[in-house]
């Protein structure tokens, strides 16, 4: 599944413990997603573990990011506990926008 096979030589025997829901989840992809065997599957999740982290480690500067909610207005409370929190956090956020 992908070109960096070339570069792995030898396999190394790890044993992995996980929780049962974990694995029953890992095995339905791998089944979908066609692997010939848990381990072929394991291989593939690290090595795009291993772009994944790469990637991450090159960005630089600042970051910024949206929360969205979609909510019931006549639910009792739930307004006040928005405003809290909005307050709360009000020196990270940057904008705030409320449509009836």
């Amino acid at each position: 599944m992908s070109g960096d096979r070339s570069m792995e030589q030898e396999l190394t025997r790890i044993g992995v413990s996980l929780p049962e829901n974990l694995l029953e989840k890992f095995d339905e992809i791998i089944t979908k997603r066609g692997y010939s065997s848990r381990s072929e599957g394991i291989r593939d999740a690290i090595r795009n573990y291993i772009r994944y982290y790469a990637w991450m480690s090159e960005v630089e500067g600042d970051r910024a990011g949206t929360i969205s909610m979609v909510y019931d207005h006549s639910q009792r409370g739930l307004v006040n506990s928005l405003l809290d929190i909005e307050h709360e956090f009000s020196s990270i956020i940057r904008s705030s926008l409320q449509r009836r």
